[in-house]
Protein backbone atom coordinates (compact mmCIF):
# COMPACT_ATOMS: atom_id res chain seq x y z
CA UNK A 1 0.00 0.00 0.00
CA UNK A 2 1.53 3.31 -1.15
CA UNK A 3 0.71 5.84 1.71
CA UNK A 4 0.09 9.81 1.27
CA UNK A 5 2.50 11.00 2.97
CA UNK A 6 5.33 8.69 1.00
CA UNK A 7 4.02 10.31 -2.08
CA UNK A 8 4.17 13.40 -0.55
CA UNK A 9 8.25 12.82 0.74
CA UNK A 10 8.91 11.45 -2.53
CA UNK A 11 7.97 14.61 -4.53
CA UNK A 12 9.61 16.90 -1.68
CA UNK A 13 12.85 15.48 -2.84
CA UNK A 14 14.94 17.64 -4.70
CA UNK A 15 14.98 17.90 -8.47
CA UNK A 16 19.36 17.45 -8.25
CA UNK A 17 22.17 15.46 -6.73
CA UNK A 18 23.15 18.12 -4.72
CA UNK A 19 26.55 16.73 -4.06
CA UNK A 20 27.09 16.32 -8.30
CA UNK A 21 26.48 19.74 -8.22
CA UNK A 22 28.70 20.88 -5.53
CA UNK A 23 31.71 18.72 -6.30
CA UNK A 24 31.56 19.97 -10.25
CA UNK A 25 31.46 23.66 -9.09
CA UNK A 26 34.09 23.53 -6.56
CA UNK A 27 36.60 21.54 -9.23
CA UNK A 28 35.32 24.49 -11.81
CA UNK A 29 35.97 27.10 -9.58
CA UNK A 30 39.43 26.04 -7.96
CA UNK A 31 40.50 25.47 -11.71
CA UNK A 32 39.65 28.78 -12.85
CA UNK A 33 41.34 30.30 -9.71
CA UNK A 34 44.55 27.48 -10.22
CA UNK A 35 44.95 28.16 -14.13
CA UNK A 36 45.08 32.39 -13.51
CA UNK A 37 47.77 31.73 -11.00
CA UNK A 38 49.72 28.74 -12.91
CA UNK A 39 49.83 30.93 -15.97
CA UNK A 40 50.51 34.33 -14.83
CA UNK A 41 54.42 34.36 -15.47
CA UNK A 42 54.27 33.14 -19.33
CA UNK A 43 51.27 35.19 -20.11
CA UNK A 44 53.52 37.97 -19.48
CA UNK A 45 56.22 36.86 -21.41
CA UNK A 46 54.27 34.55 -24.07
CA UNK A 47 53.93 35.23 -27.82
CA UNK A 48 50.21 36.57 -28.38
CA UNK A 49 49.14 37.66 -25.09
CA UNK A 50 50.43 41.40 -25.42
CA UNK A 51 52.27 40.47 -22.45
CA UNK A 52 48.76 40.92 -20.58
CA UNK A 53 48.75 38.88 -17.17
CA UNK A 54 45.31 37.95 -16.73
CA UNK A 55 45.25 36.64 -20.78
CA UNK A 56 44.63 32.51 -19.53
CA UNK A 57 42.24 33.78 -16.97
CA UNK A 58 40.17 35.55 -19.36
CA UNK A 59 40.16 32.72 -22.05
CA UNK A 60 39.76 29.98 -19.55
CA UNK A 61 36.75 32.20 -18.02
CA UNK A 62 35.24 32.50 -21.72
CA UNK A 63 35.40 28.92 -22.03
CA UNK A 64 33.93 27.86 -18.78
CA UNK A 65 31.04 30.13 -19.70
CA UNK A 66 30.48 28.45 -23.41
CA UNK A 67 31.11 24.92 -21.15
CA UNK A 68 28.05 25.97 -19.05
CA UNK A 69 25.98 27.26 -21.83
CA UNK A 70 26.62 24.10 -23.71
CA UNK A 71 25.71 22.04 -20.84
CA UNK A 72 22.21 24.18 -20.25
CA UNK A 73 21.39 22.89 -23.34
CA UNK A 74 23.01 19.72 -23.58
CA UNK A 75 20.55 19.31 -19.67
CA UNK A 76 17.34 19.55 -21.84
CA UNK A 77 18.11 17.38 -24.17
CA UNK A 78 16.22 13.86 -23.14
CA UNK A 79 18.53 10.60 -22.82
CA UNK A 80 16.65 8.79 -25.28
CA UNK A 81 17.46 11.45 -27.48
CA UNK A 82 21.39 10.44 -26.90
CA UNK A 83 20.52 7.33 -27.84
CA UNK A 84 18.79 7.58 -30.83
CA UNK A 85 21.71 9.88 -32.03
CA UNK A 86 25.08 8.07 -30.59
CA UNK A 87 25.89 6.63 -33.83
CA UNK A 88 25.49 9.84 -35.53
CA UNK A 89 27.67 11.56 -32.57
CA UNK A 90 29.90 8.81 -33.59
CA UNK A 91 29.82 8.76 -36.88
CA UNK A 92 30.98 13.20 -36.43
CA UNK A 93 33.44 12.05 -34.16
CA UNK A 94 35.30 9.96 -36.79
CA UNK A 95 35.04 12.66 -39.48
CA UNK A 96 36.52 15.13 -37.18
CA UNK A 97 39.64 12.78 -36.34
CA UNK A 98 40.24 12.57 -40.09
CA UNK A 99 39.75 16.24 -40.71
CA UNK A 100 42.27 16.98 -37.78
CA UNK A 101 45.17 14.80 -39.50
CA UNK A 102 44.25 16.72 -43.36
CA UNK A 103 47.13 19.14 -43.43
CA UNK A 104 45.57 22.60 -44.33
CA UNK A 105 42.87 21.88 -41.91
CA UNK A 106 44.52 20.37 -38.70
CA UNK A 107 46.57 23.13 -36.87
CA UNK A 108 49.68 21.53 -35.48
CA UNK A 109 51.69 22.45 -32.35
CA UNK A 110 54.95 20.74 -30.75
CA UNK A 111 54.77 17.88 -33.40
CA UNK A 112 51.13 16.68 -32.84
CA UNK A 113 48.41 17.70 -34.87
CA UNK A 114 45.38 17.24 -32.81
CA UNK A 115 43.42 20.97 -33.68
CA UNK A 116 41.11 21.98 -35.74
CA UNK A 117 41.36 26.24 -35.78
CA UNK A 118 37.95 27.60 -35.68
CA UNK A 119 38.94 32.00 -35.94
CA UNK A 120 39.76 32.79 -31.95
CA UNK A 121 39.52 29.26 -30.87
CA UNK A 122 41.10 25.73 -31.57
CA UNK A 123 38.43 22.65 -31.94
CA UNK A 124 40.07 19.22 -29.91
CA UNK A 125 38.04 16.54 -31.77
CA UNK A 126 39.25 13.92 -29.31
CA UNK A 127 38.01 15.37 -26.22
CA UNK A 128 34.52 15.31 -27.58
CA UNK A 129 34.91 11.98 -29.12
CA UNK A 130 35.51 10.71 -25.23
CA UNK A 131 31.53 11.85 -25.02
CA UNK A 132 30.83 10.53 -28.33
CA UNK A 133 32.00 6.50 -27.30
CA UNK A 134 30.32 6.60 -24.07
CA UNK A 135 26.94 6.96 -25.47
CA UNK A 136 27.80 4.58 -28.53
CA UNK A 137 29.51 2.35 -26.49
CA UNK A 138 26.39 2.67 -24.05
CA UNK A 139 23.86 1.65 -27.13
CA UNK A 140 26.24 -0.95 -28.48
CA UNK A 141 25.72 -2.90 -24.66
CA UNK A 142 22.16 -2.37 -24.48
CA UNK A 143 21.55 -3.74 -27.77
CA UNK A 144 24.27 -6.52 -27.42
CA UNK A 145 23.44 -7.56 -23.91
CA UNK A 146 22.37 -10.96 -25.01
CA UNK A 147 25.55 -12.10 -26.67
CA UNK A 148 28.10 -10.10 -24.45
CA UNK A 149 29.32 -13.16 -23.51
CA UNK A 150 30.59 -14.07 -27.19
CA UNK A 151 33.87 -12.67 -28.31
CA UNK A 152 32.51 -13.07 -31.63
CA UNK A 153 28.93 -11.68 -31.22
CA UNK A 154 29.66 -9.72 -28.49
CA UNK A 155 33.51 -8.06 -28.54
CA UNK A 156 34.39 -8.51 -32.24
CA UNK A 157 32.33 -5.59 -33.22
CA UNK A 158 33.51 -3.30 -30.85
CA UNK A 159 37.19 -4.38 -31.66
CA UNK A 160 36.04 -3.05 -34.95
CA UNK A 161 35.08 0.04 -33.81
CA UNK A 162 38.39 0.33 -31.84
CA UNK A 163 40.59 -0.17 -34.67
CA UNK A 164 38.87 2.45 -36.36
CA UNK A 165 39.34 4.92 -33.81
CA UNK A 166 42.43 3.70 -32.38
CA UNK A 167 44.62 4.70 -35.64
CA UNK A 168 43.00 8.08 -36.21
CA UNK A 169 44.00 9.09 -32.64
CA UNK A 170 47.45 7.59 -32.77
CA UNK A 171 48.37 9.52 -35.98
CA UNK A 172 47.90 12.87 -34.39
CA UNK A 173 49.81 11.41 -32.32
CA UNK A 174 47.83 11.29 -28.88
CA UNK A 175 48.02 7.99 -27.10
CA UNK A 176 46.43 8.85 -24.33
CA UNK A 177 42.74 9.58 -25.84
CA UNK A 178 43.72 6.16 -27.11
CA UNK A 179 43.99 4.87 -23.91
CA UNK A 180 41.27 6.49 -22.03
CA UNK A 181 38.53 6.05 -25.32
CA UNK A 182 39.66 2.57 -24.67
CA UNK A 183 39.13 2.16 -21.19
CA UNK A 184 35.45 3.71 -21.34
CA UNK A 185 34.28 0.88 -23.99
CA UNK A 186 35.70 -1.53 -21.86
CA UNK A 187 34.58 -0.54 -18.80
CA UNK A 188 30.86 0.25 -20.08
CA UNK A 189 30.71 -3.40 -21.66
CA UNK A 190 31.90 -4.82 -18.77
CA UNK A 191 29.69 -3.04 -16.38
CA UNK A 192 26.61 -3.69 -19.41
CA UNK A 193 27.22 -7.65 -18.01
CA UNK A 194 30.40 -8.85 -20.25
CA UNK A 195 31.80 -12.59 -19.07
CA UNK A 196 34.56 -11.78 -16.75
CA UNK A 197 37.02 -14.46 -18.20
CA UNK A 198 36.56 -13.00 -21.49
CA UNK A 199 36.89 -9.45 -19.89
CA UNK A 200 40.19 -10.48 -18.44
CA UNK A 201 41.46 -12.33 -20.81
CA UNK A 202 40.97 -8.82 -23.51
CA UNK A 203 42.48 -6.65 -20.87
CA UNK A 204 45.28 -8.60 -20.77
CA UNK A 205 45.99 -8.40 -24.25
CA UNK A 206 45.02 -4.54 -24.36
CA UNK A 207 47.36 -4.49 -21.93
CA UNK A 208 50.54 -5.94 -24.17
CA UNK A 209 49.13 -3.54 -27.37
CA UNK A 210 49.70 -0.71 -25.46
CA UNK A 211 53.27 -2.02 -24.13
CA UNK A 212 53.87 -2.49 -28.03
CA UNK A 213 52.72 0.61 -28.97
CA UNK A 214 55.49 2.39 -26.19
CA UNK A 215 57.97 0.46 -27.52
CA UNK A 216 57.19 1.28 -31.83
CA UNK A 217 57.98 4.33 -30.95
CA UNK A 218 61.60 5.80 -29.43
CA UNK A 219 60.00 9.15 -27.99
CA UNK A 220 57.73 7.11 -25.83
CA UNK A 221 60.71 5.08 -24.70
CA UNK A 222 62.34 7.88 -23.78
CA UNK A 223 59.67 8.96 -22.10
CA UNK A 224 59.00 5.38 -20.64
CA UNK A 225 62.21 6.02 -18.95
CA UNK A 226 62.34 9.12 -17.79
CA UNK A 227 59.71 8.22 -15.69
CA UNK A 228 61.45 5.19 -14.28
CA UNK A 229 64.31 7.57 -13.22
CA UNK A 230 63.94 10.91 -13.96
CA UNK A 231 66.98 12.14 -12.02
CA UNK A 232 69.00 10.64 -14.45
CA UNK A 233 68.42 13.00 -17.15
CA UNK A 234 66.88 15.66 -14.97
CA UNK A 235 67.38 18.43 -17.84
CA UNK A 236 66.37 15.96 -21.04
CA UNK A 237 63.84 13.27 -20.81
CA UNK A 238 63.19 13.95 -17.16
CA UNK A 239 62.53 16.94 -17.19
CA UNK A 240 59.05 17.75 -16.80
CA UNK A 241 58.40 15.21 -14.31
CA UNK A 242 61.38 16.15 -12.27
CA UNK A 243 60.29 19.38 -11.95
CA UNK A 244 56.56 18.42 -11.06
CA UNK A 245 58.20 16.78 -8.69
CA UNK A 246 60.38 19.47 -7.02
CA UNK A 247 56.79 21.56 -6.58
CA UNK A 248 54.97 18.69 -4.70
CA UNK A 249 58.13 18.40 -2.35
CA UNK A 250 58.26 22.21 -1.70
CA UNK A 251 54.78 22.00 -1.34
CA UNK A 252 55.11 19.87 1.78
CA UNK A 253 51.97 20.19 4.01
CA UNK A 254 50.09 23.14 3.45
CA UNK A 255 51.86 24.65 0.73
CA UNK A 256 54.04 27.86 0.05
CA UNK A 257 50.94 29.92 -0.64
CA UNK A 258 48.69 30.97 -3.71
CA UNK A 259 50.77 32.37 -6.13
CA UNK A 260 53.71 31.51 -4.33
CA UNK A 261 54.81 28.69 -6.52
CA UNK A 262 58.31 29.11 -8.08
CA UNK A 263 58.12 26.13 -10.52
CA UNK A 264 55.39 28.13 -12.46
CA UNK A 265 57.92 30.55 -13.64
CA UNK A 266 59.55 28.99 -16.91
CA UNK A 267 60.39 25.87 -15.15
CA UNK A 268 57.44 23.45 -15.28
CA UNK A 269 56.58 23.02 -18.85
CA UNK A 270 52.61 23.24 -19.50
CA UNK A 271 51.93 24.10 -15.62
CA UNK A 272 48.68 25.69 -16.59
CA UNK A 273 47.42 22.57 -18.42
CA UNK A 274 49.13 19.04 -18.12
CA UNK A 275 50.77 20.26 -14.62
CA UNK A 276 48.28 21.98 -12.95
CA UNK A 277 48.34 19.64 -10.12
CA UNK A 278 51.65 19.67 -9.11
CA UNK A 279 51.29 24.08 -9.10
CA UNK A 280 48.25 22.79 -6.65
CA UNK A 281 50.72 20.91 -4.62
CA UNK A 282 53.31 23.75 -4.21
CA UNK A 283 51.22 26.25 -3.78
CA UNK A 284 48.17 24.68 -1.61
CA UNK A 285 50.23 21.39 -0.09
CA UNK A 286 48.85 18.01 0.41
CA UNK A 287 45.88 19.35 1.80
CA UNK A 288 44.84 21.13 -1.31
CA UNK A 289 45.90 17.99 -3.64
CA UNK A 290 43.56 15.81 -1.19
CA UNK A 291 41.10 18.24 -1.69
CA UNK A 292 41.00 17.82 -5.53
CA UNK A 293 41.65 13.92 -5.53
CA UNK A 294 38.42 14.08 -2.88
CA UNK A 295 36.29 16.03 -5.04
CA UNK A 296 37.17 14.10 -7.55
CA UNK A 297 36.17 10.49 -6.01
CA UNK A 298 32.62 12.32 -4.78
CA UNK A 299 32.23 13.34 -8.23
CA UNK A 300 32.74 9.61 -9.42
CA UNK A 301 30.79 8.09 -6.48
CA UNK A 302 27.72 10.08 -7.56
CA UNK A 303 27.67 9.45 -11.20
CA UNK A 304 28.31 5.44 -10.02
CA UNK A 305 25.25 5.64 -7.68
CA UNK A 306 23.03 7.97 -10.45
CA UNK A 307 23.52 5.05 -12.83
CA UNK A 308 22.33 2.62 -10.35
CA UNK A 309 19.43 4.44 -9.94
CA UNK A 310 18.66 4.24 -13.52
CA UNK A 311 19.48 0.34 -13.72
CA UNK A 312 16.93 -0.36 -10.66
CA UNK A 313 14.45 1.65 -12.65
CA UNK A 314 15.12 -0.48 -15.98
CA UNK A 315 16.82 2.61 -17.41
CA UNK A 316 19.55 0.86 -19.00
CA UNK A 317 21.19 2.91 -21.16
CA UNK A 318 20.99 5.63 -18.82
CA UNK A 319 22.60 3.69 -16.48
CA UNK A 320 25.37 2.96 -18.61
CA UNK A 321 26.11 6.47 -19.73
CA UNK A 322 25.86 7.87 -16.34
CA UNK A 323 28.39 4.89 -15.21
CA UNK A 324 30.39 5.60 -18.37
CA UNK A 325 31.29 8.93 -17.87
CA UNK A 326 32.17 8.62 -14.29
CA UNK A 327 34.38 6.12 -15.75
CA UNK A 328 35.78 8.49 -18.06
CA UNK A 329 36.10 11.53 -15.18
CA UNK A 330 37.84 9.18 -12.91
CA UNK A 331 40.72 8.02 -15.57
CA UNK A 332 41.78 10.82 -17.12
CA UNK A 333 42.01 12.26 -13.78
CA UNK A 334 43.74 9.53 -12.12
CA UNK A 335 46.33 9.00 -15.44
CA UNK A 336 46.88 12.91 -15.10
CA UNK A 337 47.49 12.84 -11.12
CA UNK A 338 49.75 10.08 -11.51
CA UNK A 339 51.48 11.90 -14.45
CA UNK A 340 52.02 15.01 -12.18
CA UNK A 341 53.18 12.84 -9.08
CA UNK A 342 55.05 10.05 -11.26
CA UNK A 343 53.56 6.75 -10.56
CA UNK A 344 52.85 7.19 -14.50
CA UNK A 345 54.50 8.15 -17.50
CA UNK A 346 54.51 11.44 -19.10
CA UNK A 347 51.35 12.20 -21.31
CA UNK A 348 49.63 14.90 -22.79
CA UNK A 349 46.25 14.44 -20.54
CA UNK A 350 44.57 17.54 -18.58
CA UNK A 351 43.00 17.13 -15.43
CA UNK A 352 39.30 17.63 -16.12
CA UNK A 353 37.55 20.20 -15.21
CA UNK A 354 40.36 22.41 -14.34
CA UNK A 355 43.20 22.41 -16.49
CA UNK A 356 43.45 25.35 -18.98
CA UNK A 357 41.79 24.05 -22.30
CA UNK A 358 38.54 25.03 -24.25
CA UNK A 359 37.52 21.81 -26.32
CA UNK A 360 38.59 20.44 -22.59
CA UNK A 361 36.11 22.07 -20.86
CA UNK A 362 33.21 22.48 -22.64
CA UNK A 363 32.73 18.68 -23.35
CA UNK A 364 33.22 17.98 -19.32
CA UNK A 365 30.81 20.62 -19.00
CA UNK A 366 28.23 18.93 -21.66
CA UNK A 367 29.26 15.27 -20.12
CA UNK A 368 28.57 16.67 -16.31
CA UNK A 369 25.02 17.95 -18.02
CA UNK A 370 24.51 14.97 -19.85
CA UNK A 371 24.68 12.76 -15.71
CA UNK A 372 22.48 15.79 -14.46
CA UNK A 373 19.91 15.29 -16.73
CA UNK A 374 19.99 11.10 -15.84
CA UNK A 375 19.32 12.12 -12.13
CA UNK A 376 16.76 14.09 -13.05
CA UNK A 377 15.21 11.63 -14.98
CA UNK A 378 15.42 9.33 -12.03
CA UNK A 379 13.79 11.81 -9.72
CA UNK A 380 11.37 12.28 -11.77
CA UNK A 381 10.06 8.89 -12.01
CA UNK A 382 10.49 8.98 -8.34
CA UNK A 383 8.65 11.56 -7.88
CA UNK A 384 5.80 9.77 -10.19
CA UNK A 385 5.82 12.17 -12.81
CA UNK A 386 6.21 10.86 -16.58
CA UNK A 387 9.76 11.83 -18.68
Amino acid sequence: MIYQSDINYQRSLPNFDQSLIWSAILLLSLGLVMVYSASIAIAEAGRGTNGHPAYFLVRHGAYLGVGLLAGLIAFQVPASAWQKYSLHLFLLGLVLLVLVLIPGVGREVNGSRRWIPLLLVNLQPSEFMKLFVVFYAANYTVRKAAYLDSFRKGFFPMLIVMLMVGPLLLLEPDLGAFVVITVIMMAILFLGGMDLKLFAGLTGFLAVCLLALIWMEPYRMQRFFGFMDPWDDPYGKGYQLSHALIAFGRGEWLGVGLGGSVEKLFYLPEAHTDFLLAVIAEELGFIGVMTVTMLFALLVIRAFVIGRQAAVRQRHYSALVAQGIGVWLGVQALINMGVNMGVLPTKGLTLPLMSFGGSSIVANCVALAVLMRVDWENRQLMKGYAI
